[in-house]
């Protein structure tokens, strides 16, 4: 069992019921046994028969007053024709229990039986008549009892009214781990404000503390990580306006050089030019990673964006001699988001693959539909025909900053902001991200965003995609 309830719950009630299994076991065991009560039953019915005999009906009434007021017992005594001698009138039971019937017509576990009746005969001293004497012993705690006195009614009421309390009590014990790990999967996901919730405050066991500490450790992170993003933030504003300076001295020293200084002011506006794009880069991955931002309900078709990121891609792809190819099936293909925001995230995927596929190569990018349990979802798909990626540096591939060869990336350009940028605005939308090495040879990042079928345009559905792909 991996349910740490179940595993409480079980134990707790095993042990309860056992407990009371074994204590209803030990009272019936040391309980008065039957044979005291033959006994009185054969002296009771020898003495009522002298008693009738030798004092008539008032003696024999007197004798069995007298018999139940001190043994706390019910007598009545018949002779042959099934009536009652004292004439003090007989229960319908007893005539039965006299006859050699039950006590009850139907014993059962739903209306537990009494305790037992027992009768006994003998002839008159001329033997001309017959007597029977039924006795029924006092009727003590037998309200779990059921038929021949076994407790099978009050069994079933204890393991049930134990399990009850177990229950509770397996409830009370994991209750505030369940929301511990529902807060932990939140904070996981980059859900910052995600707190456990502060336990009832006369609560001071180990759980109650470990929920304090998790939420002290969650506020103190989320502090961390809303001052870095600031920090960010404000460091890429700052930039921007010596940058802005930068440009307006080159725009002059152009006009005042002369050729002699065109190449050294070609590699400043150069440099400027990253510099500058390496700001707006910042500035998106601090507004991602703020977390206060929440994603807005305009419907964007991506389908519309997979086409023009694959038609601008396609222009740029034939510096290297390379294509693009689109594979977009008919069918409803809107999410709810920022389609400027998908639109990077998607660009930044294909002008990745398109700067590392092999010249002459055709990188292809497959938009297609999955079904999982929580909706469906939409796949984007890019494949490029380059020599991959080492299997330990997937996972790495959407850090900010991470580059495979420093050397490799001064000279395509990158810093390592693409699919870290990619990452967070797919997780922002409620989606994923994942790269997989080809068998053949290149490289398959996947985007998966949830659709909305309120919105989604009725067509043809594509054919799902299988949720996890081998790399």
């Amino acid at each position: 069992m991996k349910s740490l309830f179940l595993k409480i719950f079980l134990s707790f009630w095993m042990a309860f019921a056992l407990f009371l299994v074994l204590a209803i076991l030990v009272t019936l065991a040391f309980r008065p046994r039957t044979s005291s009560w033959e006994a009185l039953l054969v002296t009771a019915l020898n003495d009522s028969v002298n008693a009738y005999e030798q004092k008539g009906q008032s003696g024999l009434g007197e004798y069995l007053d007298n018999l139940e007021r001190t043994q706390r017992v019910r007598v009545f005594l018949f002779n042959e024709n099934m009536e009652e001698v004292s004439h003090r009138g007989a229960p319908e039971w007893a005539l039965r229990v006299a006859k050699g019937g039950p006590r009850i017509p139907h014993e059962g576990f739903i209306f537990p039986a009494p305790p037992p009746v027992l009768r006994d005969s003998r002839a008159s001293s001329d033997g001309l008549h017959r007597y029977t004497l039924v006795l029924s012993p006092p009727p003590g705690p037998r309200l779990f009892l059921g038929p021949r006195g076994l407790p099978i009614p009050g069994l079933i009421i204890a393991v049930i009214s134990s399990g009850f309390v177990c229950y509770l009590l397996s409830w009370f014990l994991t209750m505030p781990v369940v929301r511990l790990r529902a807060a932990t999967r939140k904070l996981a996901a980059g859900d910052l404000t995600a707190r456990a919730g502060a336990p009832n405050i006369r609560r001071r066991d180990e759980v109650a503390g470990l929920m304090r500490d998790f939420d002290t450790m969650a506020e103190r992170l989320e502090n961390l990580v809303k001052a870095q993003s600031r920090l960010l933030n404000d460091i890429s504003h700052e930039l921007r306006s010596p940058l802005a300076r930068l440009n307006v001295a080159l725009g002059l020293a152009r006009q005042r050089s002369g050729p002699e200084s065109a190449s050294m002011l070609e590699r400043i506006e150069l440099e400027a030019s990253r510099l500058n794009e390496l700001i707006g880069r910042l500035l998106t991955l601090a507004r991602l990673e703020d977390g206060e931002q929440r994603v807005p309900p305009t419907p964007v078709f991506l389908d519309e964006v997979v086409l023009n990121v694959a038609e601008d891609a396609e222009f740029e792809a034939q510096a290297r001699h390379c294509h693009v190819r689109s594979e977009i099936p008919a069918g409803g293909w809107a999410v709810r988001g920022e389609a400027s925001l998908l639109h990077s995230a998607i660009e930044n995927v294909v002008r990745n693959a398109i700067r590392y596929t092999r010249e002459g190569t055709t990188v292809a990018i497959h938009l297609a539909r999955a079904e999982n349990p929580s909706g469906a979802e939409a796949v984007v798909s890019v494949t490029d025909c380059g020599s991959g990626v080492p299997p330990d540096a997937l996972a790495k591939l959407f850090q900010p900053f991470y580059r495979l060869d420093d050397d490799r990336g001064r000279q395509t350009g990158g810093v390592g902001l693409g699919l870290a940028i990619t990452e967070r605005a797919v997780r922002f939308h409620g989606g994923r991200v994942a790269a997989f090495n080809r068998a053949e040879g290149g490289l398959i990042v996947e985007i998966r965003l949830p659709l909305d079928p309120a919105i989604s345009s009725a067509g043809k559905t594509p054919e799902p995609v299988p949720e996890e792909q081998e790399a």
